[in-house]
């Protein structure tokens, strides 16, 4: 089963963002916790972290 990943708003006032870096490649497993990406935002870059675990496709 696949699990559609949305961009979290990573702050209040956040209402767009761009997906800088990805930290996973297809066929890597991910627990909830582990980094998957960098965000970039007009202000700050963040890094996202998963919140489930399973194999990345």
């Amino acid at each position: 089963m696949s699990i559609e990943i949305k961009m979290p708003a990573l702050s209040p006032t956040m209402e767009e963002g761009t997906l800088a870096k990805w930290l996973i490649k297809e066929g890597d497993v991910v627990k909830s916790g582990d980094l998957m990406a960098e965000i970039e935002t007009d202000k700050a870059t963040m890094e996202f972290e998963a919140v489930d675990e399973g194999t990345v496709v």
